[in-house]
This record gives structure tokens, C-alpha cells and sequence, in this order.
């Protein structure tokens, strides 16, 4: 293989040809063409935004929830991060203040097309995908977005010499999941699984992170119950009231930050990790309290009660509204949403867990008090200290 400078600051080598596109693979060395170190790709600086720690890390997924935590991390350590974006521009362009100046690079990209997903890796040690979606749409199916696209992205990496590489996937993924509110098994259960089966089988020294229902700011778990299109009038139903499903939800900081320190520990290569929360409850608990947390009590006229005594509430607000509906689902409620909503967390004693990452993991009674407090009743009402009593928390599910 032919050894070439590049852009002055890389050493490069051009890998052979693959696939029908034949598109050429460009991946940087730390050593310049004439055989000597290149400083350019060494550590530097005492540590921090306004150093770099010799990492550059392609982050797919981005402009995300999850995606716009581990930017942030990176940028606070120093890591050179290239982005790409297949929307707006300005949607990602935020991410830019992340790192230090010149450390945060753009590139659009799109997961159909190798090149854009080639040129993207290129420089990178380090690639993480985020990329997830919790409905389909008429271009991108559950296959799509779950399983063809990370395992592409995986066996380019692999050809070009990327030497780490993490993939965020879903607790509950199996092969054969029981439906529990649709009719048929879950589709974004099963791409889920087969999406890890088609990592590990491309980038086999990948580590992957499931994870359970992550909450925080403009997360897809706490504001769901939030929304008005969540409630039928001021009764949420719930499959089996709530009382079937066990739920440990994780903060989206302790995940961000079980990526980053995985990165720098190499003993985390061909690792599986359960990215959950340090409690387990029922989730009939759970949301009594997050209810309680936004003043929206027995006295305000809020009740919980079991999916299969409410008719209405699937036919209107799911089939009729977001079934036909080309943007977001409203209030995050739609088939899988729900069916997910409905499944408890499993967690094997075989696994390690963030804590195994040294992660502090966060206390969801400390967390989301405040990620609920814009939804709060009264909310322009000026009480007094101590007239809105603090909810007791919800209780710690022992069970299995």
C-alpha cells in the first residue's frame, strides 16, 4: 500500500477499492511520509476544552438527544470531533461552541452513501453511532436505521483502520419479543437486536451500550407523560394500569459519560454494557409521581387506570392523528412508542453496567423534579413556601 501526505498535517494510506461503488478509503497514520512522528496527532496541553487528549471522534447521531450530551463531553476533554448531518446546517451548527476553536468539523452526510460515510471517518481513532429511531417513516424503516445503517458504518470503519468503535443500542432488543400492546412482535425491538448482531459481526472488538429509558432535557420518556396527547381528558391509561411493567430508567449525562470513559479504556473492546439507572420501579409508581410532581394530583382530577377499559383512546389518537401525521408523533404517542412504553427492563448479572465504567449514576428522584417543572399546574401561580408539599418519592421495586 502507497503511503502519501495529506493536508500537511496527516500521513495517509489509500486501501484498496471495495464494493460497487469503488470508492477509495483514505485513513490517517501518526507518522508523516517521511517516516518521522507526526506531532500533529499527539496529546496536548495541560488538559481541558483548550487541549486536545489524541482523540478525534466521528459522532453519528450527532444533532440527538443522546448526541448533543457526548458532544459536550468530548468538548470538555479536549477531543477533536467530527460531525455529520443530514439536516439543516443550523440544526447541528450549535454543537460548534462544544470544543475549543477548529476542534468541532462538520460534514453532511447521508447513511445511503458510503463516500459521505467514508469521508466523515477518514481522520478518526474513534467512531460512535447514535443514530436510533423510535418511528418509521416512508424513507427510513426500523431496517433501515437499525441494522443496514450501522452495519455499514461498521464495515467502513473496519476498512479504513478505526480503532474504536461504539454503538448504543436498546435493553430490551431480542430476536423474538412477545407483543404486549400491538398484535405482532415488535419491530423496533427485533432491528434493535439485529442491529448489534450486524456491529458485532463487522467491527468484532465493538463495544456496545444498551440502554434503558433515558430521561433528561427534551428527552422522550418524562415529557411524554407531560403532554396533553398522552392523557385521555385527565385519565392516563397505562397497559395493566402500570402495574405489570418494571422500568430503571438512566439519565442521559450517567450514558454520555459511560461513553467517554469507554473511550479511554481499552479493556472495554468487545464489551457488551447495560446503560441503566441505579433503581428499579414500577412504572404505576413512577408516574403518580411524576403527577405529583407537577401538581397534578387526585385533587386536580388525575387518574390512572388500566388501556383496555379506554376504546377511544387508541383509534383517535394514534391510528387517526399520527398514523397519517408526516411530522413527529404528537406527544411521542404512537404503536411502538406505547409497546415500548409497556415493556419491562431486563437486566442480566452477567453483564457489567455503566457503574462498571465508573460512572456516579444519577438518582432519578434528584433529576427529575426539575426536567418536570415546566410542565408543573399552577405554574403562574405565586405559593407560598412550603404550600405545594414535596411528593414523597416513588417507592424501589425488590422484585424480579
Amino acid at each position: 500500500m502507497a503511503t502519501t501526505a495529506l493536508a500537511g498535517h496527516f500521513a495517509t494510506k489509500i486501501l484498496p477499492k471495495h464494493g460497487s461503488m469503488g470508492v477509495v478509503y483514505i485513513k490517517s497514520a501518526p507518522y508523516s511520509s517521511d517516516g518521522r512522528p507526526n506531532l500533529a496527532a499527539y496529546k496536548r496541553g495541560t488538559g481541558g476544552r483548550s487541549s486536545f487528549n489524541g482523540i478525534v471522534a466521528t459522532v453519528f447521531g450527532c444533532t440527538g438527544f443522546v448526541g448533543r450530551y457526548v458532544c459536550n463531553k468530548l468538548g470538555k476533554i479536549g477531543t477533536q470531533m467530527i460531525l455529520p448531518y443530514r439536516c439543516d446546517f443550523y440544526d447541528a451548527q450549535r454543537l460548534k461552541v462544544c470544543g475549543d476553536l477548529g476542534q468541532v468539523l462538520f460534514t453532511p452526510f447521508d447513511l445511503r452513501d458510503e463516500e459521505s460515510i467514508a469521508k466523515a471517518v477518514r481522520y478518526s481513532n474513534v467512531v460512535i453511532n447514535l443514530i436510533g429511531r423510535d418511528y418509521e417513516t416512508k424513507n427510513f424503516k426500523y431496517m433501515d436505521v437499525h441494522v443496514e445503517g450501522p452495519r455499514r458504518i461498521a464495515r467502513i470503519c473496519r476498512e479504513m483502520g478505526v480503532e474504536r468503535f461504539i454503538h448504543v443500542s436498546y435493553l430490551n432488543g431480542t430476536a423474538h419479543p412477545k407483543p404486549l400492546v400491538l398484535k405482532k412482535p415488535s419491530m423496533y425491538k427485533i432491528s434493535k437486536y439485529l442491529g448489534e448482531c450486524a456491529v458485532k459481526e463487522e467491527f468484532p472488538t465493538a463495544t456496545i451500550l444498551r440502554a434503558s429509558d433515558i430521561y433528561g432535557s427534551e428527552d422522550r420518556f418524562l415529557r411524554v407523560f407531560g403532554q396533553v396527547w398522552r392523557m385521555n381528558m385527565q385519565y392516563l391509561p397505562l397497559y395493566k394500569n402500570g402495574m405489570e411493567t418494571v422500568k430503571q430508567p438512566v439519565f442521559v449525562s450517567d450514558v454520555a459519560q459511560g461513553i467517554v470513559n469507554a473511550i479511554r479504556d481499552p479493556d472495554t473492546r468487545c464489551q457488551i454494557y447495560q446503560a441503566v439507572g441505579p433503581k428499579r420501579y414500577l412504572l404505576a409508581d413512577l408516574v403518580d409521581w411524576f403527577f405529583k410532581l407537577m401538581r397534578k394530583d387526585d385533587k386536580w382530577g388525575y387518574k390512572r387506570f388500566d388501556m383496555k377499559y379506554d376504546p377511544i383512546f387508541f383509534p383517535l389518537k394514534v391510528a387517526l392523528i399520527n398514523a397519517i401525521s408526516p411530522a413527529y408523533p404528537f406527544g411521542g404517542v404512537h404503536w411502538e412508542g406505547i409497546e415500548k412504553e409497556s415493556t419491562s427492563d431486563v437486566t442480566s448479572t452477567k453483564l457489567p453496567t455503566l457503574e462498571d465504567l465508573g460512572v456516579n449514576l444519577t438518582h432519578i428522584e434528584d433529576q427529575a423534579p426539575w426536567e418536570l417543572k415546566p410542565f408543573r399546574a399552577y405554574q403562574y401561580y405565586m405559593d407560598h413556601v412550603g404550600e405545594f408539599p414535596k411528593p414523597p418519592p416513588p417507592r424501589v421495586y425488590c422484585g424480579h
